[in-house]
């Protein structure tokens, strides 16, 4: 399974989620994965409600189009964004051409 895969417009993403970080941010490649520090505690929802909050931020779309497929108790989630749109640094990041033709 790949990191980073595209479904459509949509991007499907294989993260490993640091909890507690010092500040939110997409890392890097993390073996099979993409490692992803955010602020929030991993308690009641709020890592996850954080994760999604941030990640559509990060992609310019919507809170709603960033959707948890798996792994809503553990540190390992695989995560939906529909019509995601990285900007020229985030592709870079992780592994996408920028160029969509």
């Amino acid at each position: 399974m790949a990191a980073v895969e595209r479904d459509g417009d949509d991007l499907v993403l294989t993260l490993r989620v640091q909890p507690r970080a010092k500040n939110d941010a997409i890392v890097g490649p993390h073996g099979d994965a993409i490692r992803v520090r955010i602020t929030a505690p991993p308690v009641e929802g709020k890592a996850n409600d954080h994760l999604g909050r941030f990640l559509a931020k990060r992609f310019g779309v919507h809170r709603r189009d960033v959707t948890l497929i798996s792994g809503e108790s553990g540190r390992d989630k695989r995560v939906r964004i529909a019509g995601a749109r990285p900007d020229a640094e985030l592709a870079e990041l992780l592994g996408l051409s920028s160029d969509r033709g």
